[in-house]
């Protein structure tokens, strides 16, 4: 199995000495003898160069002073920045002479060599490349002196790349002029070029390539699954047994129904309020830990959602295709106002007695009677119809009880239905089923995170923080210059009431585009979901002092079955009392059993192993939902690209979002695509930001003035523009203003350069720090 050095040293910690067959273990080599000596080479090198010392063949990390860890950040110029894992740390400032071979985007150990000083950045050399970031390439190929190279289309990787024959591709000429996906074989070593073979040889170049295949090659996305895995998934039953029903809840009479990407839901109406039930396939229960299938997982992490394009964490599971399948149920219930008052989590057997989408569920309750274009046999039978109907109620009274923030956008990126975007609660404005079965997932989720805090299980939370403060200023001021009046609770951090306060505002404005922009600015500014190990802060979903989890997706997620594999531990596994004196033991499925437990419940081993596991895996869980989100950001970038390409020529109407001393952000309204007018682009005059008291620049400024002409650029200004040219791949296109003759902003021959991707190579005033650019 292959490991990275970043890998390896996670399996180092409080000076514990660490013996290479334990390593091996947690590394999952098993007899794999060829792995098994590169690790014993790769342990004798970290010792020969001081990151690991040896005692009678056990190894201990040696953390050395001025060594810090860091993943490079380089510009297409040559200069890159060390940027460090906690936010409040200072990037190192690293020359091209002294990256020793690594690349745009490694993670590497950092030598400090030089402290900063005033407003420049600490200075350091690359002292050890922990992992490569770039294991293939989008590059063109040419023929240099009977040669083939690749020139990498990212322009911050300032190589070429010699390429080398297989039996794919022996006849490297047929390669020239085009663009390929290669894989790296060798990378740079001394003087020597790294060398890299073809994986795929895509089209001409980026324009003539499908966007798909574009996004899966710039991020190694893989797209098939190994021979082991297929045959694993399709030799697992295509029905249930009578034997699965052992020390399961049957709950196959209960009316239940599908809706959209969401699990499958069952409501009734009983005399206290309402019986919900959340039934999440039962995953864990096939794809065990250690199996075919659990490694195939293991290496994807989670389902990757490209619009209609979804990569799968794990192949297609026929007995989750059928009507009835094992589930692990929530069975939840509420009173009248939609308040919980008890919940049990159980192993069931469910029947699902329809599937239906997004659209189709809408339509049952819009009163419309259109047949569901994704099942056009299936006939809607009245108590399904009652069934739908009944989940928009209830999921309408968790609506009205959720501080969660919730936007309503006329499109939105794919997501699950608990996911959301950037941990918000996103919805289309032409689907509102789509926001109450979020809610009904979302509750789901926050029984069983609940539910194993209270019995001390060891676990992987979710934890959303705030937006930076910084642009929460920014965004402030735009709202500001378009007449809405704000008021935080605190200056210092934006808190989830005053978003509230915020998006009440919003819904006043008559506009629809500038109403959506602002919430696309919001959603942009928002920060992530992360995984962690103990309950923390989830500012999207407003809760402060709750603990939140992901579990209703094992199917995509890892994160989520691990959840379910923990689940069916502690009910195959746990001590349901103290000790076997005592007669009466608690109901460790049930939320009867909060407050009643005072003991380990999990056996010493099992917990032991669980926390190893989980602490071993949390970093590759969050690497992979960094990977999702940049993949979904770059395809709808290039979208976005190819539409202006079509529509060069065409006017669109934006506003100004963003002043800078370097020019202005515009958004298109029509697109929410973001631009960047650089001052150098306007001819017509010098343009700064305006004195103050006849002294200085107001640094915080949310104007641009002509020095001469005295016209301005304000923060919130509509202005219509002219698409010129499209450059596809950087997703960068070039506008020209459109003015009516004779008015004060005239610039007819001004160019707005828009940029939905950052990365492009853009000439900014020194005052920039170029590491802030990413």
């Amino acid at each position: 199995m292959e490991f990275s050095i970043t890998q390896l040293l996670e399996n180092f910690s409080d000076d514990k000495l660490v013996t290479p067959k334990a390593i091996e273990k947690k590394l999952a080599i098993g007899d794999d003898n060829k792995s098994v000596r590169r690790l014993q080479v790769t342990l004798d090198a970290l010792e020969k160069i001081g990151i690991l010392e040896k005692d009678k063949g056990r190894y201990r990390r040696i953390h050395e002073e001025g060594l810090v860890e860091g993943r490079l950040r380089c510009s297409s110029k040559g200069f890159c920045f060390a940027i460090q894992d906690a936010e409040d740390a200072e990037d190192i400032y690293v020359r091209e002479s002294r990256l020793s071979n690594a690349w745009n985007g490694d993670r590497v150990l950092v030598h400090v060599t030089k402290d900063g000083v005033r407003r420049r950045s600490p200075e350091g050399e690359v002292r050890l490349i922990l992992e490569r970031s770039n294991i293939t390439l989008l590059s063109t190929v040419k023929l240099v002196d009977a040669s083939y190279r690749a020139v990498p289309l990212d322009d911050r990787l300032l190589f070429e790349v010699e390429l080398v024959p297989d039996e794919e591709h022996p006849d490297l000429d047929v390669a020239v002029g085009k663009l390929v996906h290669l894989e790296m074989v060798r990378f740079s070593l001394g003087h020597h070029l790294p060398m890299g073979r073809i994986l795929q040889v895509l089209g001409d170049d980026a324009e003539s390539t499908n966007d798909i295949d574009l996004v899966c090659c710039k991020h190694n996305l893989p797209r098939r699954f190994s021979a082991k895995a297929l045959t694993a998934a399709a030799s697992l039953p295509r029905g249930l047994r009578k034997a699965d029903l052992k020390h399961r809840l049957d709950l196959r009479k209960t009316l239940t129904v599908r809706i959209g990407n969401a699990t499958a839901i069952s409501i009734a109406q009983v005399e206290t309020g309402w019986e919900l039930g959340v039934h999440i396939p039962d995953v864990a229960t096939y794809v065990t830990s250690g199996s075919p299938l659990d490694l195939e997982a293991r290496k994807r992490l989670r389902s990757f959602f490209l619009g209609d394009t979804i990569l799968p964490m794990l192949p297609e599971m026929n007995v989750f295709n059928q009507a009835e399948y094992l589930a692990m149920s929530v069975l939840i219930k509420l009173d009248h106002e939609g308040n919980v008052l008890s919940f049990e989590i159980q192993p069931s057997a469910i029947l699902v007695r329809a599937n239906l989408s997004y659209q189709r569920a809408q339509q049952i309750l819009d009163g419309e009677v259109a047949v569901d274009k994704d099942a056009p046999s299936q006939e809607i039978d009245t108590e399904v119809e009652e069934l739908v109907q009944l989940i928009a109620k209830v999921g309408a009274l968790l609506q009205e009880r959720s501080n969660a923030i919730r936007l309503v956008l006329p499109q939105i990126p794919s997501q699950e239905a608990d996911e959301g975007v950037r941990g918000l609660t996103v919805v289309p404005s032409t689907l509102r089923i789509a926001g109450t079965v979020t809610e009904v997932m979302v509750l789901a989720n926050k029984a069983i995170a609940s539910h194993l805090q209270s019995l001390a299980i060891p676990a992987v939370y979710l934890r959303q923080i705030p937006p930076d403060q910084v642009k929460v200023d920014d965004w402030i001021k735009l709202l500001e210059s378009m007449g809405i009046s704000i008021q935080l609770e605190t200056p210092e951090q934006i808190q989830v009431a005053d978003i509230h306060n915020i998006l009440q505002q919003l819904n006043q404005i008559e506009q629809d585009a500038s109403r959506d922009i602002l919430k696309y600015l919001l959603l942009s500014m928002s920060k992530t979901s992360e995984y962690v190990l103990a309950p923390a802060l989830h500012f999207g979903l407003g809760m402060i002092d709750l603990p939140y989890l992901h579990g209703a997706f094992p199917q995509n997620h890892y994160a989520d079955l691990l959840i379910q594999r923990t689940l069916h531990t502690v009910f195959e596994e746990g001590r349901d009392r103290r000790s076997i004196r005592i007669k009466d033991g608690v109901n460790l499925r049930s939320s009867s059993a909060h407050g009643q437990v005072n003991w380990s419940v999990l056996p010493p081993d099992t917990e032991r192993q669980l926390i190893e596991d989980l602490e071993a895996i949390l970093p590759k869980l969050n690497q992979a939902d960094a990977l999702y989100h940049r993949s979904i950001s770059d395809l709808d970038g290039l979208r976005k690209a190819e539409f202006m390409r079509s529509h060069t020529g065409e006017n669109f109407y934006g506003i100004i979002t963003s002043v800078q001393s370097y020019g202005f952000f515009v958004e298109i309204e029509s697109l929410m695509v973001e631009g960047l007018v650089h001052v150098s682009s306007l001819k017509d005059d010098w343009y700064e930001f305006p004195l103050i008291n006849g002294k200085g620049r107001a640094r915080a400024s949310t104007l641009l003035v002509g020095r001469r002409s005295g016209r301005q650029y304000c923060l919130g200004d509509r202005v219509e523009v002219q698409v010129k040219g499209v450059d596809y791949y950087r997703q960068q296109i070039d506008l020209v203003a459109v003015v009516i003759p004779g008015s004060d902003r005239d610039l007819s021959n001004s160019e707005f350069i828009l940029e939905s991707n950052l990365e492009a190579d853009l000439e900014l005033p020194e005052e920039i720090d170029p590491a802030t650019i990413e």
